[in-house]
């Protein structure tokens, strides 16, 4: 049982790393020891985000910027770390964006936008990273792919965010199909479905968080270390033998509702 949640000298790859859930993880990674790559398009913010993780964990984070809402943009993105890594034992699929409007005046660029960044980009860049991810994968310790969905692709969500929904719920079942596929090369592929995490996505929302956590069962948003937790638990031995799930982090939102 010893080192059974070790992740110290393995190569993660976190996108939209610079804040929210996917800052969470990355740290949480980098205090494990693991070398962390994030990426996401505000190189000012990104910077800022590698600095601070740098100042305290055992591992390493280095800030990568790219904007993964184009093939082109992924394929860039993929190309410098190929060109760093042979192998790469980690990658979350973090990067996302959320449109909200009613139902009637939906625009076709809200749909676009949100599909080709939360579905489009993680399937391409999942793609291009096969070669480095089957190199790290072993009978023992399969390479992880974690993708981030939300619980807003589980239940119905009150909010306008058609595109979302149909976004996170498209990676949800993307998940499990991809699992399928990479079994055999030794690939775990998981996702995680958060529910409240304070970030800028769910800023306008944490301003009635007192009438959120109502609906929570244990009484609180979600917390830094509940998403890191959750993602080293993952990516670690201990989960050697756990794919194709949409594992819920929500305090048990979804099971109540």
């Amino acid at each position: 049982m010893d080192g059974l949640f070790d992740l110290s000298g393995k190569v993660a790859v976190v996108t939209g790393g610079s804040r929210g859930i996917g800052a969470m993880i990355a740290k949480g990674f980098v205090d494990s020891g693991v070398r962390t790559y994030i990426t996401a398009r505000r190189e000012d913010e990104l910077n800022a985000t590698a600095a601070a993780l740098n100042e305290s964990g055992a591992g390493a984070c280095i800030a990568v910027p790219a904007n993964l809402a184009t093939v082109e943009g992924v394929e860039a993105f993929a190309g410098e770390i190929q060109a760093r890594e042979e192998r790469l034992p980690i990658l979350v699929n973090n990067a996302g964006a959320s449109w909200g409007a009613n139902l009637g005046e939906f625009p076709e660029e809200g749909w676009d936008k949100i599909m080709d960044l939360n579905v489009k980009s993680l399937f391409f860049l999942t793609q291009a990273l096969l070669p480095q991810l089957r190199a790290a994968g072993s009978v023992e310790d399969p390479a992880r792919v974690i993708n981030i969905g939300s619980i807003n692709g589980l239940s119905y969500s009150p909010m306008k965010n058609y595109s979302y929904t149909a976004s996170k719920a498209a990676v949800h079942h993307l998940t499990r199909h991809l699992a399928t596929d990479l079994a055999s090369d030794h690939i775990n592929v998981n996702a995680i479905a958060p529910g409240f995490f304070p970030s800028k996505m769910t800023a306008h929302l944490m301003e009635h968080e007192e009438e959120l956590v109502k609906h929570i069962p244990r009484g609180r948003t979600g917390t830094p270390e509940d998403a890191a937790g959750t993602a080293i638990y993952l990516c670690s031995r201990a989960s050697a033998f756990v794919t194709g799930n949409v594992l819920v982090l929500d305090g048990g939102q979804v099971a109540a509702a």
